[in-house]
């Protein structure tokens, strides 16, 4: 996770720090409604790398299929991402609105955990109740 946030505002301090350029658009830019989804699912991708898939496996890479599924490469994300650093009022914005729908996304889906931990439980309780009532 630290990886990625380094990656995405680590170039964004740098700019803060040095000279107000504004570098030229890349000819292969990605749109930007397009890089705000792209940077939440890295965002994703990397707070999933602890936790374990369907395998059982930790420590997975998901931000390669992040890649695939939006058919670019590592280099143009980092030479969009560096012009969007570049454009900082647009690029906080950015980050600020995807904060926010990653925040709602984490919010849904502990909601559902919890549902689904409470139904594990009564059925255990439930089991044990029908054991207990065996033995008796």
């Amino acid at each position: 996770m630290r990886k990625i946030l380094l990656l995405l505002f680590g170039p964004l301090f740098f700019l803060a720090c040095t000279s107000n350029t504004i570098y030229k658009k890349p000819t292969d830019l990605i749109p930007k409604d397009t890089m705000s989804l792209l940077i939440k699912e890295m965002f994703i991708a990397a707070a999933a790398k602890n936790i374990k898939n369907k395998n059982l496996q930790r420590r997975i890479s998901y931000i390669p299929l992040i890649y695939n599924k939006y058919n670019i490469d590592s280099a143009r994300f980092k030479s969009s991402n560096f012009y969007y650093t570049t454009q900082n009022d647009e690029y906080q914005a950015m980050m600020e609105k995807i904060l926010v729908e990653v925040k709602k996304e984490q919010l849904k889906y502990s909601k559902i955990k919890k549902a689904q931990d409470s139904i594990a439980k009564n059925m255990l309780l439930e089991k044990s109740k029908k054991a207990l009532k065996k033995l008796n």
